[in-house]
């Protein structure tokens, strides 16, 4: 592992710009969450599948499957909004993104 920064001129160091530099090649990286991102899963099931899914989908079965999910700041502010749920197929088409991430 190394790390460098980077001086100004003369010796002074800009307090607001600092930049470092370090390897990951030596770090144990094992401790990071495995997975893969919504924009992953996404393309992986319009590859395979050619279906479109949105992230609302995605989230609801990774919900289904115990995973977890971050919070939603998209909320209705319709007291009883209905919410589209995940057709079959795409569904299934999103839980085999999810096997092939090894996240299920």
């Amino acid at each position: 592992m190394f790390i460098r920064l980077s001086c100004f001129p003369k010796g002074e160091i800009d307090s607001k710009k600092i930049r470092v530099e370090f390897s990951l090649e030596d770090m144990d990286t094992s401790g990071f969450q495995q997975g893969a991102t919504y924009e992953q899963i996404k393309k992986r099931v319009m590859e395979q599948t050619g279906l479109k899914v949105s992230f609302l989908y995605i989230s609801q079965i990774k919900r289904k499957c115990g995973l977890e999910v971050g919070q939603n700041y998209n909320l209705s502010k319709k007291e009883n909004a209905k919410q589209p749920q995940c057709p079959p197929e795409k569904e299934t088409a999103i839980m085999e993104a999810l096997k092939y991430f090894q996240m299920i």
